[in-house]
């Protein structure tokens, strides 16, 4: 059964961090590339970091760049998208999405993927 199930939202504070995972079933991580997305009320959503299938290359929004950092357990399945020094500005409900592209050494965060978890909430406020 295909399905990514994102967990590990919450409240932070500014300046804090939370680790959100996505654990996936029904496929292999060392051959489709994963995405996190994010989309806060009344705003597009936006692409936030992905690994690829083949090498576990990365790629990060300039916005996040330097705070977050996604990797990958292929054992277990699961992406991670480790969050740090949080802003209000991160508020957002984050997904992460599958890209069916095969052995893919490179990914991308400018186009919609193929497949999508349900989402976890994160709010950075004081």
């Amino acid at each position: 059964q295909l399905q990514l199930v994102e967990s590990g939202g919450g409240l932070v504070q500014p300046g804090g961090s939370l680790r959100l995972s996505c654990a996936v079933s029904g496929f292999s991580l060392d051959i489709y590339s994963i995405g996190w997305f994010r989309q806060a009320p009344g705003k597009e959503r936006e692409g936030v970091s992905c690994i690829s299938g083949r090498g576990g290359n990365t790629v990060y929004a300039d916005a996040v760049k330097d705070r977050f950092t996604i990797s990958r357990d292929i054992a277990k399945n699961t992406v991670y998208l480790q969050m740090n020094s949080l802003k209000p500005e991160d508020t957002a409900l984050y997904y992460c999405a599958v890209d069916w592209t095969a052995y893919s050494p490179v990914c991308t965060i400018r186009r919609p993927y193929d497949r999508w978890g349900q989402g976890t909430q994160v709010t950075v406020s004081s």
